[in-house]
């Protein structure tokens, strides 16, 4: 039997497809234990554990997201994406533009950036 392997940008579509739906179970086995993921305005994430810890806990008061590609760039195993990124809160939709820089390998996100105003979201967010 033959199996065929996302490309790097199927699999970067795929992950935020299941963060969409707060799948972190099938998003997380898109990520590789060494993923460094790295929100550049808060911190660093390491691995799948690392990034579910983020990602979780952050969009606990979303009731919905839609992640927006408005462009995209591959090169290799890079992914690149300027988003529109959509959160519903019970207060209402918050948006916010984000680039983000992907790299994947064997079909895992293995570095994932993102690149965003930190002011924008937070200004817009509940406190914890």
């Amino acid at each position: 039997m033959t199996t065929t392997q996302m490309s790097a940008a199927e699999t970067v579509h795929a992950f935020l497809n299941a963060v969409t739906a707060f799948d972190y179970d099938a998003a997380m086995t898109l990520i590789s234990e060494g993923c460094e993921y790295e929100n550049m305005p808060m911190g660093k994430a390491i691995g799948p554990a690392g990034v579910r810890g983020v990602l979780e806990p952050f969009f606990s008061p979303t009731l919905e997201n839609e992640f927006l590609i408005l462009r995209e760039l591959t090169n290799g195993n890079a992914v690149f994406t300027e988003r529109l990124d959509r959160h519903r809160l019970a207060t209402g939709w918050v948006e916010l533009p984000v680039a983000g820089v992907w790299e994947v390998e064997n079909g895992l996100i293995t570095a994932w950036r993102e690149y965003f105003d930190a002011a924008t979201i937070l200004s817009k967010w509940p406190a914890p």
